[in-house]
């Protein structure tokens, strides 16, 4: 049985305690034994609901070790890792105390703030001799995961343009407001944004080249809509879109559309649809179980059976940050074409 330790409980954090709670019902031998949340209003159930269905709103934290403080609980706890889902500037910090406590550990995305960051992070790792894993969930997204199968088989022949899309509302529901703090959180495209760069580079490599085009809305938020073109020595055209000022009735809407030599692969509204140039297009069948509980298992079963973290390795992940500040740096100085280190 391995035992958990769940450091935060904001937004992201409670839809992590939710597959916790469920693995205790399957009897998955996983247990969570310790939560860590600076808020202790937290553990009252005051909580702040955000844009999408993640997270219940009612626990009962009577049958865990609670903590407003990562240190002592690192000290106190025998733990096998912790899985942290705390703000985006705190990843680097937590993640290496943990990783020098002898414990694996399974973080949010984004990777850090900085690929100098990350790097530390696996360094960490790596002296220790234990697994780090970031949360990158579109990586085990079953309608992404069609997608990656169809770009690695060539079933399409090569791929010659994709687009990907990420909108919704502004995110207001933050622990002191951290996702609208630049320093904190990097913006919608560390914070947002940085699933479907994550996606670029788990499905195409980095690319050589980025071109951004970003607006600042929201003061002091970094940039909040943005659209990058993705530069690759091949020349299929890639882009990605973001806005996280949707407001309203929009809701929160993520999609792709991929196009291959053969074919193309559509995802829109929750529907997925491959159609080949040469036959009737179709809805594959697929799981149905979502991509934050199927990379928890992934994690947890690399580490009952020591087998490496492969799907979202961390020197790939780190790969993601390097393209963002990329993307940054392109934004900073009007679209500007900017290498990728």
């Amino acid at each position: 049985m391995l035992k958990a330790g769940l450091i935060g409980i904001g937004f992201m954090g409670r839809g992590h305690l939710d597959i916790y709670e469920r693995f205790e019902k399957e009897n998955y031998p996983v247990k969570l034994t310790a939560i860590c949340d600076v808020d202790g209003e937290k553990f009252k159930g005051k909580f702040l609901p955000g844009n999408i269905d993640v997270g219940n709103s009612k626990y009962d934290f009577s049958k865990y070790r609670l903590y407003t403080d990562v240190d002592e609980m690192l000290e106190k706890e025998e733990l096998d890792f912790v899985d942290i889902a705390l703000p985006t500037y705190l990843h680097a910090e937590v993640a290496v105390k943990a990783l020098n406590k002898g414990l694996h550990v399974l973080c949010e995305k984004p990777m850090a703030l900085t690929s100098a960051d990350c790097a530390r992070m696996i360094e960490a790792a790596r002296r220790n001799g234990k697994k780090l894993m970031i949360a990158q969930c579109l990586r085990f997204w079953p309608e992404y995961e069609v997608l990656k199968e169809y770009v690695d088989s060539g079933r399409f022949g090569k791929v010659t343009g994709a687009y990907f899309f990420r909108g919704g509302s502004t995110p207001r529901w933050s622990y002191q407001n951290w996702l609208l703090d630049e320093k904190r959180s990097g913006g919608c495209i560390l914070d947002q944004h940085i699933h479907d760069v994550d996606m670029i580079n788990w499905l195409f490599g980095k690319p050589r080249y980025v071109s951004t085009i970003a607006a600042n809305v929201i003061p002091g938020s970094g940039f909040d809509i943005l659209s990058t073109n993705y530069i690759y020595p091949d020349g299929k055209v890639v882009n990605a879109q973001d806005d996280w000022t949707l407001n309203g009735s929009y809701g929160f809407q993520m999609l792709y559309r991929v196009n291959f030599e053969k074919g193309n692969i559509i995802y829109e509204q929750g529907v997925l649809k491959v159609n080949p140039y040469d036959g009737e297009g179709f809805t594959p069948e697929i799981s149905k179980e979502s991509g934050y509980y199927r990379e928890i298992v992934y994690f947890t079963q690399a580490l009952m059976n020591n087998t490496p973290v492969e799907v979202a390795a961390p020197e790939s992940t780190m790969a993601t940050i390097e393209i963002a500040e990329a993307e940054v740096e392109s934004a900073k100085n009007g679209g500007r074409i900017t290498p990728v280190k």
